[in-house]
């Protein structure tokens, strides 16, 4: 697909939560690009004394009626703390749209999409495509507390949301990966979050006999293969996340039971 740098005017910025904003963001020219679930930006983080690289987000979900673009962005340093203070008006420049898509289930498959903590980021927009698609996806969210639980409002509006929270305050207590959804049977598993998640989550899907796609979330810098930051062993040898992921099915990673 042909990559854009362009620049976007920020609509909104929704604080969801104090580690969480969610930009809303709008072409200052044109239109949105093709974009697939999936895929990712690379933002510059501009007027910062310690960020000087572009900081990589999963695109969260495509309003293309509205000609917005969401970046769910969580606060883990000086860049996407940088992020979550942009004000409404300001300027935010991505490179767009990076990486590779999800793959689309045939017609009448089961489909369960698995999001921890801000790893819940891509399964929106790859729900609400489904859904377009005719499927009736399901949604595994986990996190701390019911108060960490990201976007819920929006998942439900989708599918099924099933929950797990740590302490207990909002559907199944304990880790997302002992939710007993995942234990029923489904015909395809995606999944986004911190590795020992999605690797523990790989696990159950080999279990149930799912076919199994997680989206990596490797330390990148270019997001265009040139930087070696993102690079993953995989059955075919090391490959860089950011042009060969960042999704894959985890028949094509190393990972062991």
């Amino acid at each position: 697909m042909k990559k854009y740098i362009l620049d976007f005017h920020v609509v909104e910025n929704r604080h969801l939560h104090e580690l969480y904003s969610l930009l809303i963001l709008r072409p200052v020219e044109g239109s949105l690009p093709d974009i697939l679930p999936g895929q990712f930006v690379q933002v510059s983080i501009d007027n910062s004394k310690t960020t000087f690289l572009r900081r990589p987000i999963s695109i969260n979900f495509v309003d293309r009626t509205n000609n917005n673009l969401w970046l769910l962005v969580r606060k883990a340093g000086d860049g996407t703390r940088a992020l979550c203070d942009k004000k409404e008006g300001e300027i935010v420049n991505l490179i767009l749209p990076l990486g590779n898509a999800f793959s689309i289930p045939p017609q009448g498959a089961s489909v369960l999409l698995v999001g921890g903590g801000v790893g819940v980021a891509p399964m929106l927009f790859w729900g609400a495509e489904l859904n377009r698609l005719g499927f009736r996806p399901e949604f595994l969210l986990g996190a701390r507390s019911a108060k960490d639980v990201l976007q819920l409002d929006e998942f439900t509006g989708i599918g099924k949301v099933y929950v797990s929270t740590e302490d207990g305050s909002l559907g199944e207590t304990g880790l997302i990966t002992a939710n007993s959804v995942l234990s029923r049977h489904s015909d395809y598993i995606y999944c986004c979050g911190p590795a020992p998640m999605m690797k523990a989550v790989a696990k159950k899907a080999r279990e149930v006999n799912a076919v199994c796609e997680v989206s990596l979330e490797n330390m990148m810098a270019c997001g265009l293969g040139a930087c070696l930051c993102c690079v993953e062993n995989t059955v075919k040898g090391n490959v860089c996340v950011c042009t060969e992921g960042p999704v894959f099915n985890i028949n094509e990673l190393t990972w062991q039971d």
